[in-house]
């Protein structure tokens, strides 16, 4: 019997441009048979439903998705059961969804109904003060990150001017011809699903790029190859995983692609094509992955240096202005985190004034009820 496959990330992120969204990526229309958007406020177990839900189903052998929350990723957003094509999402602020499908997909669940409103009535002042206080401090770290967004352009345009760019081209080729072959071009591209490994949070800058590589939803086989990409921050990689997404996606096949919080629009970090069993990994010292410490059984792990592929006398005649440049980017990440962790303490004060006032005996049969009536799709 395969074991069920739980994998981990982020369907939104902590960027420079502020809160960024994927939220639209984590199931299709015409894919789900079911997407239940949960609203209501904090603290009313929204979080806890859905990892009650996942859990559950990760035990009954279905393949899960965790989504976790970029402000706190000990809290999760939603879930999806690949199995029964089926998500849970959390549909509140700051990453709202609204129904697409009312009634032919879309559910919407109103945990408000649980609570009792009177009592929550009396903390309104409280509530909307702390809502502002923590929106406050988001807009602060919001920017520190646009800030060392600057910082990062800087290093890349460092990293662009000693990229030997015939040289890792001929190496993007190479992965080219060696991987697609037999794939022709295809008159129905393939789908490209676009989400975050990593993220800026609270507690620092976290990933899950091993649960990521542990398996595949519906994949029995392992991984046939994991390509490492070492790079240095700011290296400005679009090309490498862009060509090779693209030639994906023109042979028919479908991809996952993992992006940047510095780049969320345009930078891809980490690449998976399921169906050829391969995956592009991008390793630095935010993404700190020891390739031989992932247990990868039958895979094989190329590693690809950047370093090698530029013009190592450039750098080291200008490494000092490189040390500086990753100083200041890394002081104003941690600045960014010191003031996200301040909103997500407010917040808590917010989700307190909800607690004593949620029916949570209400909750778990609803949350009971929710997974009787999706066992039976």
């Amino acid at each position: 019997m395969t074991l069920a496959t739980d994998r981990h990330y982020f369907p939104g992120n902590n960027t420079p441009q502020g809160f960024f969204s994927y939220y639209d990526q984590i199931l299709g229309q015409r894919e789900a048979k079911r997407i239940i958007c949960l609203k209501g406020g904090p603290g009313t177990g929204k979080s806890t439903l859905i990892r009650t839900v996942g859990e559950t189903f990760l035990e009954l052998g279905e393949d899960v998705d965790f989504l976790h929350c970029s402000a706190d990723e000990s809290s999760l957003d939603g879930v999806v059961l690949h199995g029964k094509k089926v998500a849970v999402i959390d549909g509140t602020a700051p990453h709202i969804i609204d129904p697409k499908s009312p009634g032919a997909v879309d559910r919407i669940i109103n945990l408000g109904e649980h609570w009792n409103e009177d009592g929550i009535k009396d903390k309104k002042g409280e509530i909307i003060d702390l809502s502002e206080e923590s929106s406050g401090w988001y807009k602060v770290c919001y920017n520190y990150l646009n800030a060392a967004k600057s910082v990062y352009r800087s290093l890349e345009s460092i990293y662009h001017d000693a990229i030997e760019s015939s040289e890792l081209y001929q190496v993007v080729a190479n992965i080219i011809g060696e991987e697609y072959e037999g794939y022709d071009i295809s008159i129905r591209p393939g789908k490209l699903r676009k989400l975050f490994a990593s993220a800026i949070t609270a507690s620092g800058t976290i990933h899950y790029l091993e649960s990521l590589l542990s398996g595949f939803p519906g994949r029995e086989e392992p991984w046939k190859r994991i390509y490492l990409i070492n790079t240095p921050i700011g290296y400005g990689n679009r090309s490498f995983l862009s060509i090779i997404t693209e030639g994906a996606i023109y042979r028919g096949l479908d991809v996952e692609a993992y992006y940047c919080a510095m780049c969320p629009e345009d930078k891809i970090e980490h690449l998976l094509i399921p169906e050829l069993g391969i995956g592009f990994v991008t390793v630095n010292s935010y993404h700190d992955l020891d390739p031989w410490e992932l247990q990868l059984e039958n895979t094989e792990l190329l590693l690809i240096d950047a370093g090698d592929y530029m013009d190592s006398g450039y750098l080291e005649r200008i490494g000092k202005v490189i040390l500086a440049l990753e100083e200041d980017y890394h002081r104003l990440i941690q600045k960014g985190i010191f003031y996200l962790e301040k909103a997500k303490k407010i917040h808590k004060q917010v989700e307190e004034r909800y607690i004593p006032h949620m029916n949570f005996g209400e909750l778990n049969i609803l949350t009971e009820r929710m997974i009787e009536e999706i066992k039976a799709l």
